[in-house]
């Protein structure tokens, strides 16, 4: 969502690294360029302006001006300023003392709301919660069959009046079901319109002041830029939401949204909805996603993503065999699969310090996640024995697997000669670890292998 700005702003970072010291008119053009990208983003320009002139008053400092790396410095306060635009992160759910907590969902017809339902139902289950959704969208056409079949998809349950039965009427009863499920944590999708008007308003008010739920979120859809922003103040002021949840944060919005929402409203971001997966929820980190814009990665989140959906156990096995050199076909498989479930490729770069530039220079289809389908297939088209004993793929063979797999024999071919390349590289390792004779060894110091 980032990448523009991100580039943008890492331009001008560039060229004020290039200078010994920098000069009061140095600062002055450098920040003319960040508010260009600021603006560009389609960040609110009142926050663009008070943000820049923040900087400004910082940056022109004789600590600044008179530091040995003064575009270090200037990134810091970039990086700090950024935070107060964010503000402080609170990704957590306010549980009731007394079970259910009710969560009121709000938002405009097309922001993702019905699905965001779902992402946040599985995300407080794996938190050890017992969630139930409410489906009380009776406008929007298919609305409550959507929520119904993401329960299922979920195993999550659903409570579902029909298209016919009153907003009120279905979340109270809802609730009084979530009593006798004994649920801990009631989710109601109420009903949105395209656009703010005073039916809708005065429906999920009448329903606020009737269940008095722990949790009021609005779902904004971060493609939409400043009318998110106008959406989310007119909420605010009408029902006095307590966090905000953006969705759509894997499309190639600007990021104006993310930027604008919290300074102008003054209601928290929650969390992001980064694909279209029920897993794709994240909660927000204000500083990771500054350090996302940045440049500078997130490993923080990277690292969590790994802890969920990466085995253990699995990777332990990995790891002794990478060191005895004996990874073989079917492990790179397992591997592959681990990651593909941590989410695309080009967003798993972002989160590696470095790479979201170097990424910009990949040609497209190397992060393509097509391709890791297409090595998947060429894999799948294998024996058993051909997965572990590569070296007997000869050209017959070799033209069976491009045919059941749908490539070529180049693609094979390809992708043989890459990992005979890794396996190579992995026994030279392997044999620095294990001390065998005639191997290189490490040298000796306060780290001992």
């Amino acid at each position: 969502m980032f990448d523009s700005l991100s580039e943008k702003l890492d331009g001008v970072f560039k060229r004020l690294a290039g200078r010994g010291r920098l000069t009061e008119k140095e600062v002055d053009e450098a920040l003319r360029e960040v508010r260009l990208a600021l603006l560009e983003a389609d960040v609110n320009f009142k926050v663009v302006r008070d943000f820049v002139a923040r900087i400004r008053e910082r940056s022109v400092g004789e600590d600044v001006l008179g530091s040995l790396t003064p575009g270090q410095q200037v990134i810091k306060i970039v990086h700090e300023e950024l935070l107060t635009v964010l503000g402080e992160g609170n990704p957590c759910i306010n549980l009731a003392s007394t079970a259910p907590t009710i969560i009121m969902m709000v938002g405009l017809q097309g922001s993702g709301k019905t699905t965001t339902c779902a992402k946040l139902a599985l995300m407080l289950r794996k938190q050890g919660q017992r969630p139930l959704l409410v489906a009380a969208d009776v406008y929007r056409p298919a609305a409550i069959d959507q929520l119904v079949t993401l329960g299922k998809q979920l195993d999550i349950p659903v409570h579902e009046q029909g298209a016919n039965a009153a907003p009120l009427d279905i979340v109270t009863a809802g609730v009084a079901k979530a009593r006798e499920l004994g649920s801990t944590v009631v989710i109601l999708d109420t009903a949105g319109r395209l656009h703010v008007d005073d039916g809708m308003m005065n429906e999920v008010a009448i329903i606020k002041e009737r269940l008095q739920p722990h949790e009021v979120l609005l779902v904004v859809d971060a493609m939409t830029g400043q009318d998110a922003v106008r959406a989310a103040g007119e909420f605010h002021a009408r029902l006095g939401v307590t966090g905000l949840i953006l969705s759509k944060t894997d499309g190639d919005a600007r990021g104006g949204a993310a930027l604008s929402v919290r300074a102008v409203t003054g209601v928290p971001v929650r969390f992001m909805g980064t694909g279209e997966k029920p897993d794709a929820f994240e909660p927000f980190h204000p500083d990771r996603l500054a350090q996302r814009i940045l440049g500078m990665g997130d490993v923080l989140t990277l690292i969590e993503k790994a802890q969920a959906n990466i085995d253990q156990q699995k990777a332990e096995q990995w790891e002794k065999k990478l060191r005895t050199a004996s990874f073989t076909l079917e492990d790179f498989l397992d591997q592959l699969q681990q990651v593909k479930k941590m989410g695309p490729l080009s967003q798993l770069l972002e989160m590696i310090p470095g790479m979201s530039s170097m990424a910009k220079k990949l040609p497209a289809a190397a992060l393509d996640d097509r391709q890791l389908k297409k090595v998947e297939a060429i894999i799948y088209s294998m024996t058993p024995r051909e997965r572990r004993r590569p070296d007997i793929l000869d050209g017959s063979r070799r033209r069976r697997i491009a045919k059941g797999s749908g490539t070529t024999p180049a693609d094979v071919n390809q992708l043989l000669n890459q990992f005979t390349q890794m396996q190579k590289m992995l026994k030279q390792y392997g044999n620095m670890f294990s001390g065998k004779a005639g191997a290189r060894r490490m040298p000796q110091g306060p780290f001992k292998f």
